[in-house]
């Protein structure tokens, strides 16, 4: 990781690990460990080369994740470059329906944004506007003016880790310049469990197709690296 000039706008980079069949979790009550201890170290790495992470409201409500940088030796050498421990902390909500005990919330101490439908706007502030910044996102919530936003706050790279709702929604604007798919070596077979994304109108497609910038093998599982934008480096 180095320390990084300033960019025009955030570069968008969506990150997800699936099952062979496509499932990002299964349909019970315990989260679905996809990765490896190798792959988790990676996307740290990611993690750390980035500005902010965002997830969707959904995903902090299934998964509470911490969205911190593990690696102490990557935390230092943020704080070298003059950043935080740890990225800004980004949900996107449409309804406010927000648990203040949520790790999201109460794990380390960066910075948390969340962007919410003008309709849920006085329902999120009172559930959580002590812990994070709440922001009118528009109705519904306008993903465009939200790369806007955080281009202001400073927000150079942004990483996006779900869930399929929120990928789906990046993809289907045109707003990724890159996505890192792993594969996980066994199936789900659970059409109740989710899926990497919903149903949309993508801009690849058989006629238009995705350039594959990197494959890598990690232990078990796989890395497909997708330029989905001229933005995207080949190395």
């Amino acid at each position: 990781m180095s320390c990084r000039p300033a960019s025009p706008r955030p570069y968008v980079l969506l990150s997800c690990a699936t099952s062979i069949d496509g499932y990002i979790d299964d349909a019970s009550d315990q989260r679905l460990l996809l990765s490896n201890e190798d792959d988790l170290d990676r996307v740290d790495a990611v993690r750390a080369g980035c500005d902010a992470i965002l997830v969707g409201a959904a995903t902090v409500r299934r998964d509470d994740p911490r969205l911190l940088v593990r690696s102490a030796a990557r935390r230092t050498e943020r704080v070298a470059c003059g950043q935080p421990a740890s990225p800004v902390k980004v949900t996107l909500t449409a309804r406010g329906d927000l648990d203040p005990t949520a790790r999201f919330f109460t794990a380390g101490d960066s910075t948390r944004l969340v962007y919410c439908a003008s309709s849920a706007l006085d329902k999120t502030r009172e559930r959580v506007g002590e812990l994070a910044t709440v922001i009118d996102g528009g109705e519904p919530v306008d993903l465009e003016w939200i790369l806007a936003d955080l281009a202001a706050r400073g927000v150079r790279r942004l990483m996006v880790e779900g869930g399929g709702t929120v990928h789906a929604q990046f993809l289907t604007a045109g707003l990724a310049d890159e996505l890192h798919l792993v594969v996980a070596p066994f199936f789900v077979g659970d059409r109740r469990a989710p899926r990497f994304v919903d149903e949309g109108r993508f801009p690849w497609h058989p006629g238009r197709r995705a350039r594959l910038a990197e494959t890598r093998q990690i232990g078990d599982v796989v890395l497909l690296r997708y330029a989905l934008s001229d933005r995207c480096p080949d190395d």
